[in-house]
């Protein structure tokens, strides 16, 4: 089974192209909603939460888990696998998001610009800078926090046009900058992915972060049959969280495309 931890709602676009991408893998998704966001989180208490979730999936079957969360992956993931995942669950695999990306953005980058938005606390940890700069030394990268955009997402406000203006308003200084490329760092920001699209306008590549994770997740797994071999396959998809809320529901059906089944688990 491959579990999809996120703070929120937004790890469902991950679980989504993963489901399309690789339709014969069980998969178990937690979104630790009862905490988010955890964007104004000290690090301290994102490591805690994100080894609490994971402590629960593997605990549930997993083999894998990929952290979906940015914020989780820049602040936590690190520690995680070179220390915790060691001394825990040595047979398990935690994976992230941030390095496909980087890598993608590298990739299509085409004069050496590149934005990314993300949290607070993601943009702060410059995890993104670091990874662009470890694959492309002279790449420019401009980051900026924009904290407003998940509690948004989370109350369905997608399509309104405040929320087209918030995004205006972030992104004024990454296209005077004129970035090329522009990562959403924040598993929310793809539900908000054809307002980016249309605001950054046609000389932007603006990153389909699901797809690229749930691409680079399948190669993952070729490259690594041992792994592969353990992962349970069919069976329904379950789905946790922290906090049951009609707004989750709600919006989990709409984009996911049929209901679903919530489980409420409590993270220690």
């Amino acid at each position: 089974m491959i579990g999809i931890f996120d703070s929120g709602i937004g790890g469902l676009t991950v679980l989504k192209a993963i489901q399309h991408k690789l339709p014969q893998y069980q998969l178990m998704y937690l979104g630790d909603t009862a905490r988010l966001p955890y964007g104004n989180r000290s690090q301290e208490a994102i490591y805690k939460f994100t080894t609490q979730a994971l402590g629960f999936l593997f605990q549930q079957g997993c083999g894998l888990v990929i952290v979906a969360c940015n914020t989780a992956s820049a602040e936590a993931l690190r520690k995680i696998q070179r220390e915790w995942l060691l001394k825990h669950y040595p047979d398990r695999k935690v994976l992230g998001v941030i390095i496909p990306l980087a890598e993608k953005a590298a990739e299509l980058s085409r004069f050496g610009r590149v934005g990314v938005v993300g949290t607070r606390a993601t943009i702060k940890s410059d995890t993104y800078l670091k990874e662009l700069r470890k694959l492309e030394p002279d790449i420019e990268v401009y980051a900026v926090a924009t904290p407003i955009l998940v509690p948004l997402v989370e109350e369905g406000m997608i399509n309104r046009p405040e929320t087209s203006k918030i995004i205006r308003n972030y992104v004024r200084e990454l296209k005077n900058k004129k970035v090329d490329t522009l990562i959403l760092g924040c598993t929310h920001y793809p539900l908000l992915y054809q307002q980016f699209k249309k605001i950054m306008g046609k000389s932007c590549n603006v990153l389909d972060a699901p797809r690229i994770i749930a691409d680079s997740l399948a190669d993952y797994l070729v490259r690594h049959p041992d792994i592969e071999s353990k992962l349970t396959k069919g069976g329904n998809h379950k789905y946790f969280v922290t906090d049951v809320t009609d707004t989750f529901e709600a919006n989990a059906v709409k984009w996911l495309g049929h209901k679903i089944v919530l489980e409420k688990v409590t993270l220690q």
